[in-house]
């Protein structure tokens, strides 16, 4: 089989491929795994909330999609895998019986100016359903390798030791005092208070049965694949940290739950996600590791939906000695009182 290279994607190439059946056992299933809210489960609550029927996890449409990108075009190619994604919006609610396909462009193409062997694509995705509706869009770099490396420049040298020098971690913001500042209504949301919403652990079944499922490329599966690769060892897919990260904040939701339960109080509603920003993957995730997620509002304001409003939130990821892996700005609609 002949690997595609960095240099055989060209900028404007559209890739087009995919027929993913999106199946009510299957959804739910990711949906008790990694983000058990009521629209994800269960067709009766899911009408009482704001997208009014049974969908899938917007996380759950991202695995999707890198699924249909791996069978697509990236297991024929020689990727590298990815940092990061810079956006993705969840334009329409993905349900049981869609089926869904990948259309994707290719917005720019460059060569590492430090790493010889390494070549950047920009690609923008727009997942579809079988009426070609677009229920997500996704844009965002992936590396490949080049056919015909190049000698990196004396500058680019001196760049890049100064880009991998170790830098001071930013300082931790202040902890929130209670569930509420971050978890209840919009008027309570304190901005700047760090919530932490526990730890997950990546063990070998874990992270082969995610990859499997979303992501099967070599360094992700199998262990001497991945000690050939760039990571050395077998590693975690980026999708399965962001699920992660979604397990960990819906547990910490649903303790919040409980105690106002047990007080009598009323439950504040939790809308959805149009989407987030600015996603990295900035250490690859091992089996053994365990990584503590934290979440800290950063901006609200009151949108044109009566009833409801926009808070911004930073998504942090930390392992277990102390190095930041994981981060994203994630945005969710939340209630207003009154």
């Amino acid at each position: 089989m002949n690997l595609i290279y960095f240099e055989d994607i060209p900028v404007g190439h559209v890739f087009e491929y995919g027929a993913y059946p999106v199946l009510r056992e299957q959804m739910i299933a990711f949906a008790r795994e990694f983000d058990p809210q009521i629209q994800h489960l269960d067709e009766q609550g899911a009408r009482m909330t704001m997208l009014g029927q049974l969908c899938a996890s917007g996380w759950h449409t991202a695995a999707m999609t890198m699924r249909m990108n791996c069978d697509g075009f990236l297991l024929q190619s020689a990727s590298l895998g990815a940092g990061g994604v810079d956006e993705v919006r969840w334009t329409k609610p993905v349900v049981p019986g869609d089926v869904l396909h990948v259309r994707g462009k290719v917005l720019s193409a460059r060569r590492s100016a430090s790493r010889p062997e390494l070549g950047i694509v920009e690609i923008e995705f727009n997942v579809l359903n079988q009426n070609d509706d677009i229920v997500m869009t996704q844009r965002g770099p992936i590396f490949f390798t080049c056919r015909e490396p190049e000698e990196p420049s004396p500058e680019a040298l001196i760049e890049r030791r100064a880009s991998s020098a170790s830098a001071a971690p930013p300082a931790p913001p202040r902890l929130a005092e209670g569930y509420s500042a971050i978890l209840g209504y919009l008027d309570d949301i304190e901005l700047g208070a760090r919530l932490d919403l526990g730890s997950y652990e990546f063990t070998q079944d874990n992270v082969r049965r995610f990859a499997e499922a979303f992501d099967p490329q070599p360094f992700h599966l199998d262990e001497a694949a991945a000690q050939q690769s760039h990571f050395g060892r077998l590693a975690a897919s980026g999708w399965h940290t962001a699920a992660a990260f979604m397990h960990c904040m819906i547990s910490k939701r649903d303790q919040y739950i409980a105690e106002l339960t047990a007080k009598g109080e009323p439950v504040p509603a939790r809308g959805p996600s149009p989407g987030f920003k600015n996603l990295r993957w900035y250490k690859q995730v091992h089996p053994g590791d365990v990584i503590t997620f934290s979440t800290t509002p950063i901006q609200k304001r009151t949108t044109s939906r009566p009833g409801w409003g926009l808070l911004n939130s930073l998504g942090v990821g930390v392992n277990q000695h102390g190095v930041r892996v994981y981060e994203y700005y994630g945005s969710a609609f939340r209630p207003v009182r009154g």
